[in-house]
């Protein structure tokens, strides 16, 4: 009798809440394509694939080109529709599409070892040669690796995959920087680097995959290899077996799935929208300037009012959260339409109440990377007897060490065209955003783990909102991307958003 009551007390609770919700989410409601029997049934039609094929190419194209989007948006719509060909379709897919945008340019492989062959004064054999034949042989050699893994699982590289890795990426960077190497050795070898750096992150989810009892089909392992919805440093979606596990299954659940994909990609483009009117209104018209001219007006001695270098990083911090919701959302948005139902790259980072909750919104698959590759490891092997000590040293590897190191590797070119001295320094500002970053969100995470959590109030929500925004947006002058200020610079126009002189 007692759970009865309980049950309908509750009942009754959740339907005044689910009414709120309706009148207050009309908007989602109208939007809620993807539940809604006639659109769902309309997806599992030739025309509403021909529709949704369409409106992706649409979404994608301006940012991918005509010929990524075409061949990527239709290689996915062609493999749900063959599921027995699908790993084949899908492998086909992603190292087409690799070979093709290496060679007509559109990664920047092909970029890097240009600008390298000019520093090297080298006419005698062209870039694009270098390009795809290094990637040529990657694509026989990353296959040979994960048969070889399957069948020494106890080896070196099936137990620590990423360490050594990286190890071997150390080594070629060092050999390419001695000046014992110059001109088409030194091109040759760093052309091999520039191949290899934006599978790093990738290999190690396929060889992990190989010594799982059932791993998925070699095809599909060397299809996840920076597969053709992800052309990017960052795995989404991470690995085979993620991805397995977010296979739609039925008809239904592949319609719904790829209306979920279709809004993804339409909302991403309303991102890009905003963030281009933001830029249109405030920067083109001259009523802001950008963070990098409000850092260089504050050094020449002529800097904005306070108010106005406070607008120009919020301007800049809200652009560059735009920016990776709008690819996160155009990545996943694709892999979608292939039929993997893929949790979203970023989710409502603005309800983020702690700063270990905007770690976990803002960037999913980052953090999952970070997680499963420093995370992990990190806290299964030290301070077992100190599980708070544990706690933040893990998540200081994540958030600082492995967030350093994805981010330095993918300017890799750098160490080539500027030597790695040079690379690093300008890399300063970047590791102390990390520095300030883990340590920040490792506190966050002892604190969540003691049970201190931000107050449920609205004061309470307020203060929380207040507070993790203006600290993303003041670390935000530091993890902006661009080198053309030091360390010091960036420190002492911080000190002057404060009034520090």
């Amino acid at each position: 009798m007692t759970g009865s009551i309980t049950f309908s007390a509750e009942g009754c609770l959740v339907g005044k809440k689910n009414k709120r919700a309706t009148r207050s989410s009309w908007l989602r409601n109208f939007l809620a394509i993807d539940e809604r029997v006639f659109f769902i049934s309309l997806a599992q039609t030739p025309i509403g694939k021909l529709m949704m094929t369409a409106i992706a190419i649409l979404g994608t194209a301006p940012y991918l080109g005509y010929w990524y989007s075409i061949c990527a948006i239709f290689g996915a719509m062609f493999a749900v529709s063959c599921p027995k060909s699908r790993d084949l379709i899908l492998f086909a897919l992603t190292w087409l599409t690799a070979f093709f945008a290496t060679a007509l340019g559109n990664v920047d492989t092909l970029e890097h070892i240009t600008i390298l062959m000019n520093q090297e004064h080298i006419k005698t054999i062209p870039p694009v040669t270098l390009a795809i034949g290094f990637l040529a042989v990657f694509s026989i050699l990353s296959s040979v690796l994960l048969s070889q893994v399957r069948r020494f699982p106890r080896s070196l590289i099936s137990r620590h995959p990423l360490i050594s890795l990286l190890i071997f990426e150390a080594i070629l960077c060092g050999l390419g920087s001695i000046n014992l190497i110059s001109g088409l050795p030194r091109v040759v070898l760093w052309s091999v680097i520039f191949v290899l750096t934006p599978y790093i992150w990738f290999l190690p989810y396929a060889i992990q995959d190989q010594r799982t009892r059932n791993p998925s089909s070699h095809l599909f392992q060397m299809a996840s290899l920076r597969p053709f919805w992800s052309p990017a440093y960052l795995p989404f979606g991470k690995g085979a077996i993620f991805l397995q596990k977010h296979l739609s299954k039925t008809d239904y659940d592949l319609a719904v799935t790829q209306l979920k994909g279709t809004k993804l990609i339409i909302w991403s483009n309303l991102l890009m929208f905003i963030s281009n009117t933001l830029s249109w209104l405030l920067i083109g018209h001259k009523l802001l300037p950008s963070m990098t001219e409000s850092i260089d007006a504050f050094l020449i001695g002529n800097p904005y009012s306070q108010s106005i270098s406070w607008a120009a990083v919020i301007l800049s911090t809200i652009k560059f959260s735009l920016l990776t919701a709008f690819w996160s959302g155009l990545f996943i948005g694709i892999a979608r339409l292939a039929g993997y139902r893929l949790p979203r790259g970023c989710w409502r980072p603005l309800e983020s109440r702690n700063l270990i909750e905007y770690f976990n919104r803002f960037h999913y698959y980052f953090k999952e990377l970070l997680v499963d590759f420093f995370f992990i490891p990190t806290f299964f092997k030290v301070f077992r007897e100190y599980p708070r000590l544990r706690m933040f040293f893990a998540t200081f590897m994540a958030a600082g060490i492995g967030n350093g190191l994805w981010h330095f590797l993918r300017d890799i070119e750098l160490v080539a065209t500027q030597g790695p001295i040079n690379a690093i320094n300008s890399f300063s500002s970047y590791l102390f955003y990390c520095i300030i970053l883990a340590t920040s969100v490792g506190i966050s995470q002892v604190r969540v783990m003691m049970g201190i959590r931000p107050s449920s109030s609205i004061l309470g929500r307020i203060y929380s909102f207040v507070f993790v925004w203006i600290f993303v947006a003041c670390m935000h002058i530091f993890s902006d991307g661009s080198r053309n200020h030091s360390l010091g610079e960036r420190l002492l126009f911080l000190g002057s958003l404060f009034g520090v002189s």
